[in-house]
Formats: structure tokens, sequence, C-alpha cells
């Protein structure tokens, strides 16, 4: 695995090694070990998956503390563009990253506790896999608006379904 930094510290692209022959591709796409050599600690407790149709956009979502949490989240079929907003004290805060997750290219994101976290899917039927720590905590989800002008997010197309929760966050300048 690489592990690739971004422009906001402790938000990792992770990109798998592909091993191809005459049967296809083998990569290894988590390693306690690999993750630890890279200064990253982090090992899941819960995984969940998400299919969705093409523009579809959720988020932006994240735990309050101290029930924070720590993400890997990959495309296992199809494209999303995947964003995270930095929600920590510090010179980065509201500022926000996204990656383009393609199962095709076997990359993921790890997102660190203290950020939110969204996406808008590219493809129908994009399906992502997010392995978590810690597990989730009912009644500590919080979240932002997607298109909150403060964040300024640049989503690559318009979404054409957003939930009814997901339109109605607040501001970041609601909440912080």
């Amino acid at each position: 695995m690489k592990f690739l930094t971004t422009s906001l510290p402790g938000l990792i692209e992770v990109e798998a090694v592909p091993h191809v022959d005459a049967r296809g591709r083998f990569a290894r796409v988590f390693c306690v070990d690999e993750f630890k050599n890279a200064g990253l600690d982090f090992i899941p407790v819960q995984a969940n998956i998400s299919t969705n149709k093409a523009l579809t956009l959720r988020g932006l979502h994240y735990q309050s503390a101290p029930h924070g949490e720590k993400k890997l989240v990959r495309a296992v079929s199809g494209r999303a563009f995947d964003v995270a907003v930095d929600l920590r004290d510090g010179p980065t805060f509201g500022r926000w990253h996204a990656v383009e997750l393609c199962a095709e290219k076997m990359n993921a994101i790890f997102i660190p506790e203290g950020f939110a976290h969204g996406f808008l899917t590219l493809e129908p039927n994009t399906t992502l896999l997010y392995q978590m720590s810690p597990t989730f905590q009912a009644g500590h989800g919080a979240g932002l608006r997607w298109n909150d002008p403060e964040i300024a997010v640049a989503w690559p197309a318009s979404p054409k379904i957003v939930s009814h929760a997901d339109q109605s966050q607040p501001f970041l300048s609601e909440i912080f």
C-alpha cells in the first residue's frame, strides 16, 4: 500500500498496489501493521456498506466528541467524489479535501477523528465500504450542510438525490 499525504494533516489517501496476472488483480487493502508503520493508529471494529444511485449526495456527517470516528472509505463498485472537512481546532479548520474513489483504481481515503465526511456518487450503483473505529454511538451523529458557502466544496456535479436530513443540516457558522 502507498500512503499519500493530503493538504490536511492526518487525512491520507491510501492506494493499493495490485498484483496483476492472467487471473486478474489482487491487492492488500488493509493491514494493521502497514497502517501502524505509516503512523496511523487504526484498527477497524465496524464495517458499513452504502450502495447509491448516480449523483446521490450523502453528508457531510460526523460523530460529536468524545465519540469521534476514524474511517477508511473505498469504492468497491463505481466512483465517488469523497470529501472530508476538517473540524479540528487549528489553521486548517473548515478546509476540505476531496479524493475521487474508484473501484478500478482500488484507492481509499483514511479520515481521522475530527472530520466531517460526505460523498457524491459519479456512477450508477456506486458502492462504498467504510471500515470504522470506534463503533457508532447512536445519538451523537451530527452534520454540516453539504452546500455551505463558507466551506465551499467544489462538487463536480449537481446532486440529483439528497435526503431531507442532509438538506436540513446546519451551516458551519451555526455550530462552531
